[in-house]
């Protein structure tokens, strides 16, 4: 291997090591993509014009999830407005009667409300309806957080079965339908997911209640939290931690944008249009959700092309923004549609923004991006630098269908350090193809494998420059703690889904 792959190892070990030391990551992500390109093109200039491509570059490639994430957030902004958000989740508030059922509340209403729209967006609706009602029966912030980190961030984003981003992208790579590598990547993110689940339950849940007075007082600072200030040194820290001082910023602007209302502001007393909106807007995202698996599992309807699970959900919400701000108010409706949709784009940039720099590193190490932030003519192939590195040690790997499993999700993690996940989906997929025919394995089920491996790691479970900071922040425990209290139930649940794959699928 050449210097520029060396280099690029280490400034990805580098990253590790930076986040076991607390430390800022974005600059050295930068650091790391100017050096890499220096050394690898030998000018300076180019190592200088590099860092900026990579973020042109990452900025293009996250867009999608970028803009998904804006416009179900201003829908659920507008449905705030007429209380139309507490009106949809206040009936399962009835559920939560003891830290235990609070636990499993806040886990199944996480994964179904993230499976329909991505976590990010409804991470405040789940913070200022069901965490507070949770913490107040004895649940503590860590545990809440953990419930909410393994089934948004992981179960749900790993599987991605309704909208299909994931898997489409996996099968760029793999050459097989996109529709085999969902199935296979439901199945094992519920075996992780369930298994993560109940070792955290064991471990940070079943001993470590509140009692009525401290839970009493961990309410009150929930509620305070709303108003910005509560727990503002732990936003700051987390803020330090990802990316500096905003970061903090950011997390406390999630609750005062979509979250309770703020001091000296009257929320909304939910009427006739409020029940109407709360009831067709769930009932509009089930018909859809109904439709795609009709059409996936039953020649009842045609089947929706892979893919395309992202845009539709986007364009039912973006529609649904409409029509709510046509019920809340006939006359300033266009503006109402213009502000929510601006509260979403922010919304989205200061949750995850910071993952651009990283990315954009990550993808000076693959080939489909490198030639780009390079600066290479059309048409001229980029280095691999990841891929050959992993390239470099496959021959190692035995053909043998456990191996090769358990080699996909090791690649699958590492390809999650970019603090998202998806972008080297396409590699992964490339590799599964490889070694499921060498190994007489299912490529399919390997790209599955790598899918949850990076999805888990990246997405926001395991890595601190993730969407992992808005759950700390919003639950007001540091985003330290949380990691370090999920990597052993996360591992261990990916660990035993990817045997169970490895054997059975």
């Amino acid at each position: 291997m050449s210097p520029a792959h060396w280099i690029y190892l280490l400034g990805l070990a580098a990253l590790i090591a930076t986040v076991v030391a607390r430390k800022n990551v974005v600059g050295l992500a930068v650091c790391g993509t100017f050096v890499t390109a220096l050394v690898y093109s030998g000018s300076v200039t180019t190592g200088l014009a590099a860092v900026f491509n990579a973020g042109i570059v990452a900025a293009r490639e996250l867009l999608p999830i970028f803009l998904i994430i804006a416009i179900v957030t201003a829908m659920l902004g507008a449905m705030r407005g007429l209380g139309a958000d507490l009106m949809m989740v206040r009936p399962l508030q009835r559920f939560v009667r003891n830290g235990h059922l609070a636990y499993l509340v806040l886990a199944v209403v996480t994964y179904l409300l993230s499976m329909s729209f991505w976590p990010t967006p409804v991470l405040p609706l789940i913070a200022a309806i069901l965490l507070p009602a949770a913490v107040r029966v004895g649940l503590p912030p860590l545990a809440a957080a953990i419930a909410i980190a393994i089934t948004g961030q992981g179960m749900a984003l790993s599987s991605d079965y309704i909208m299909g981003v994931a898997s489409g992208l996996s099968a760029q790579g793999a050459h097989v339908p996109a529709g085999a590598i969902a199935d296979r990547a439901l199945i094992i993110s519920l075996i992780a997911g369930v298994v993560a689940l109940g070792v955290s339950y064991l471990r940070d849940v079943r001993t470590k209640l509140l009692d009525p007075v401290v839970a009493a007082a961990a309410t009150l600072d929930l509620a305070a939290a709303g108003d910005g200030d509560a727990h503002a040194g732990t936003h700051r820290e987390a803020g330090r931690t990802v990316g500096g001082a905003d970061g903090g910023a950011a997390a406390t602007a999630t609750l005062t944008a979509t979250g309770p209302a703020g001091p000296g502001e009257e929320p909304a007393k939910p009427g006739a249009r409020a029940r109407i909106v709360a009831v067709a807007v769930p009932l509009a995202f089930a018909a859809l959700l109904a439709v795609m698996l009709l059409g996936r599992f039953t020649s009842l309807v045609p089947d929706i092309d892979d893919g395309q699970g992202a845009p539709l959900v986007g364009g039912t919400a973006a529609l649904a923004l409409v029509a709510v701000a046509v019920v809340a108010d006939r006359r300033n409706w266009l503006q109402s549609c213009a502000d929510h949709f601006t509260d979403g784009i922010g919304f989205a940039f200061r949750t995850m923004g910071v993952v651009i720099p990283i990315a954009g590193f990550v993808y000076v190490g693959l080939s489909d991006y490198s030639a780009e932030i390079l600066g290479m003519p059309d048409g001229a192939k980029g280095p691999a630098l990841l891929l050959d590195a992993i390239g470099h040690v496959q021959d190692h790997i035995p053909h043998v269908p456990v191996f090769a499993s358990f080699a996909m999700l090791l690649v699958g993690m590492v390809i999650g350090l970019d603090g998202n996940g998806w972008p080297g989906l396409p590699f992964t997929g490339s590799l599964a193809g490889e070694l499921g025919h060498a190994a007489g394995a299912d490529p399919a089920t390997l790209a599955a494998i790598a899918q949850n491996g990076a999805s888990w790691t990246g997405g926001g479970t395991l890595v601190i420059w993730s969407s992992l900071i808005v759950v700390a922040g919003l639950t007001g425990v540091p985003v330290i703690d949380l990691a370090r209290r999920l990597f052993v139930p996360v591992v261990t649940g990916l660990v035993v889904a990817t045997a169970v794959a490895a054997v059975a699928l």
